[in-house]
């Protein structure tokens, strides 16, 4: 009984830590897919075997469907892009049922380039910090300055640069650096 009373305040902590964290995780995992240039995409419309297709999205963020048109697609989810698609057929088509899936998801990259094992681009299936995405690189050369490392992104436009250090992250210092990287990201590793 004394075991438990002592056991039983920091079990009560720990599953009031891990209620409030996975709430936290399931917001995030709850966001919606964001459509990306290059994404493949399957479009069904029940009883309609010529509207149903697989499409890619264009590198300018658009789709082609027949009756509907050209169609943004670019950061939209796939709801969003569903009841465009709906709305733009209706006229043609009585009691419709659209479906849009993604088959695969090969818009979502981001870049390392520099002095890394293996430059190049690599797909996110999903969130991928600085850390990680060095890894997925095979990590950095010898001869790579660590402290030197910059990412760049795109906002609106206009190109923006974080700069990370990696020897303050190897340490267990500087952490906030460790940043979740968004679409287009390219990290530069002198």
């Amino acid at each position: 009984m004394g075991i438990m009373r002592a056991v039983w305040p920091g079990m009560a902590l720990f599953a009031l830590l891990h209620c409030a964290t996975a709430g936290a995780f399931a917001q995030e995992e709850g966001e919606a897919y964001r459509i990306q240039p290059g994404d493949v995409l399957a479009i069904s419309v029940w009883r309609e075997e010529d509207l149903t297709t697989e499409v890619v999205v264009r590198p300018d963020g658009r789709i082609s469907i027949p009756l509907a048109g050209d169609i943004p697609a670019r950061d939209r989810s796939l709801e969003e892009l569903r009841a465009e698609i709906t709305e733009r057929l209706s006229g043609y088509i009585p009691d419709l049922v659209v479906t849009v899936s993604a088959r695969q998801l090969l818009g979502h990259k981001i870049y390392v380039i520099g002095k890394v094992a293996r430059p190049g681009e690599f797909v996110l299936n999903g969130r991928v910090d600085v850390m990680q995405a060095l890894s997925m690189a095979g990590g950095a050369t010898r001869f790579a300055g660590l402290e030197n490392i910059k990412i760049l992104r795109r906002v609106d436009g206009v190109e923006r640069v974080i700069p990370f250090n990696y020897a303050l992250v190897e340490k267990g210092r500087g952490l906030e650096q460790n940043i979740l990287l968004e679409v287009g990201d390219v990290v530069v590793v002198p």
